[in-house]
């Protein structure tokens, strides 16, 4: 386990890490001497402005994907249908790829959903519901989703629903008891869903790139073009890193706060 770790997941990121701080090759790569005009290129009003969309696009992805994922996950856990599972998990069997590929020809300006409201005389011309920033959070949506349902049905169906009875008998309303009772119930379960949701959509690459527009243009869209168009590795790996760090920031925090709330409470 400390050979996979450490070939497949230190390796790759220290390689990042020392790419960041060498210099741009002439015709691509790096030249291994030590610069820091990678990360003085980071300081540009427009990573800041890419940063800030990366950032608002992966909260509201988040927020909208815990927010389904949590009524259908106790709702599977409820009713006892193991079977919902494999609903869940179909998604997976098909590429990822061809999965964007059937929302573009669903949001199409000749997709389904254009074609049947301009069909049922809502509307006399297409909409357009490709190429901004709702496309590209309702995608991203659809693909995290069952990386959201998975560890929260393993989590709520674990819990004792004895004690939502429990909460109602003393008065609470349904509403509190879920809101009280059951979310910190929980919690370790609804942290796994966040972060299965936010880290991927912050780096999220192909969904804004083929679904996405001006207004939605990511980090992970920097990323590719430095690499592959103007070949600046050192910026690239950068950018990378920036990601690496506030992604790793925002769960130390996380677990700092929730060890002194468990403290606290002993």
């Amino acid at each position: 386990m400390t050979i996979w770790v450490t070939v497949f997941f230190v390796a790759p990121i220290l390689i990042i890490f020392a790419y960041s701080f060498m210099t741009r090759g002439l015709y691509g790569g790096v030249e291994p001497r030590f610069s820091l005009e990678a990360y003085r290129a980071l300081i540009n009003p427009l990573f800041a402005r890419v940063t800030a969309t990366t950032l608002g696009i992966s909260l509201m992805a988040t927020i909208v994907t815990i927010g389904l994922a949590l009524p259908v996950a106790y709702y599977m856990a409820r009713s006892g249908k193991a079977w919902l599972i494999l609903l869940v998990i179909v998604p997976f069997w098909t590429n990822f790829l061809i999965r964007i590929y059937a929302w573009i020809a669903i949001l199409g300006n000749n997709g389904f959903l254009n074609s049947l409201l301009i069909g049922l005389g809502v509307t006399e011309d297409y909409v357009q519901f490709l190429y901004n920033r709702g496309a590209v959070i309702t995608v991203l949506v659809y693909t995290y989703l069952p990386y959201a349902i998975l560890p929260l049905y393993s989590t709520i169906e674990r819990f004792d629903f004895t004690l939502l009875e429990a909460a109602r008998d003393l008065g609470a309303t349904h509403a509190q008891s879920l809101t009280r009772v059951l979310l910190p119930g929980v919690r370790s379960g609804l942290f796994t869903a966040v972060l299965f949701t936010f880290i991927p959509t912050y780096g999220a690459y192909a969904v804004p790139q083929l679904i996405g527009g001006q207004d939605s243009y990511m980090l992970g869209n920097i990323i590719a073009r430095e690499l592959t168009v103007t070949r600046n590795w050192p910026l690239s790996s950068a950018i990378s890193v920036m990601i690496t760090v506030i992604t790793t920031l925002g769960l130390v925090v996380y677990l700092g706060l929730n060890r002194r709330r468990q403290g606290a409470r002993a």
